[in-house]
């Protein structure tokens, strides 16, 4: 990544391309698990940012070697399948709720966000009640 990054500065590309191109480094050997990811995870990588840009490398990658689009055409299914809505709901938990509900803003408030997010892009919650219990039955009382 350093190397990209030195190469891309060099070449004096925009800061966006940059980090586009970074996360296109970063993320394409991600497709080889696409079939066994958890639904939390397979959703947030259907929506990284301009996420056809990495359709188009796996695909030109799989082409180049093994010609095999199972992989592709698994990640262009659920993209069709899940839409928008599943993929990047709007969160049912904010830290503002969780100190609404009584915990104290620290370190912790990221994890507990993510577990919310998790269990929610998982179909486990639906609600913001059943979300502030499931980070009540996970991380206990209110501090």
């Amino acid at each position: 990544m350093a190397i990209a990054r030195t190469i891309l500065n060099r070449l004096r590309f925009s800061k966006d391309d940059c980090a586009q191109i970074i996360a296109l480094i970063q993320h394409h050997m991600q497709f080889g698990d696409v079939m066994k990811m958890k639904q939390s995870t397979l959703k947030r990588f259907l929506r990284l940012s301009k996420f056809d840009e990495h359709m188009a490398l796996h695909r030109a990658d799989v082409l180049s070697s093994n010609k095999n689009l199972d992989l592709y055409d698994y990640a262009a299914a659920q993209l069709q399948t899940l839409g928008n809505a599943q993929i990047k709901p709007k969160l049912l938990l904010t830290g503002e709720d969780l100190i609404a509900a009584g915990y104290k803003p620290g370190a912790r408030f990221r994890e507990m966000l993510t577990a919310a997010e998790d269990a929610q892009l998982e179909g486990e919650v639906s609600t913001k009640d059943e979300a502030l219990r499931l980070i009540a039955a996970r991380f206990g009382a209110k501090r």
